[in-house]
């Protein structure tokens, strides 16, 4: 990479504005999972990833972690942990949303409302391709807060060590 790309990829004016960003979709992706666990249970399920017993743990836990992790960027705490575990989050989805369109399953996302939409199969299939890229954006941006985050810098302690 050259020194000039570099420069602008970690400038200040950037990386302090990508925390915020990210934390706040973060929020705002967590707030209706939040509000109503049984609704994003149901969206979980529609997966037909997890067994039974465990999506209603995950419906339960998840939505909290986005929240944690969003809160915690918006605050400028953890920032490497907070980016860590986004990223792994992102990937989780992005792995749930792939399988399911390999297999022509279409599913809601659940990503940031969890109100069923009524869509023809075909309308939510290219939706999932939609929500991967936009998964996938925000993976970029996750990683891109941990690589700018110097250890030094971050209020982590051993979270992330």
């Amino acid at each position: 990479m050259s020194q000039r790309y570099v420069r602008w990829l970690f400038h200040p004016w950037l990386t302090l504005r990508m925390p915020l960003a990210l934390g706040l979709l973060f929020v705002m992706a967590a707030w209706p999972k939040v509000a109503d666990p049984p609704a994003f249970a149901k969206a979980v399920y529609a997966y037909h990833l997890l067994p039974g017993w465990a999506v209603h743990g995950v419906a339960l836990i998840l939505p909290w972690m986005e929240m944690l992790c969003g809160l915690t960027l918006l605050a400028g705490l953890w920032k490497r942990a907070a980016s860590l575990w986004i990223s792994v989050i992102l990937l989780v989805f992005i792995g749930a949303l792939g399988i399911n369109l390999a297999k022509g399953r279409p599913v809601d996302c659940g990503c940031f409302t969890v109100q069923q939409v009524t869509r023809s199969d075909a309308e939510r299939l290219r939706e999932m391709k939609w929500d991967i890229l936009r998964d996938l954006g925000m993976l970029a941006i996750a990683l891109h807060i941990f690589l700018a985050t110097r250890r030094d810098d971050d209020v982590s302690g051993s979270l992330c060590d």
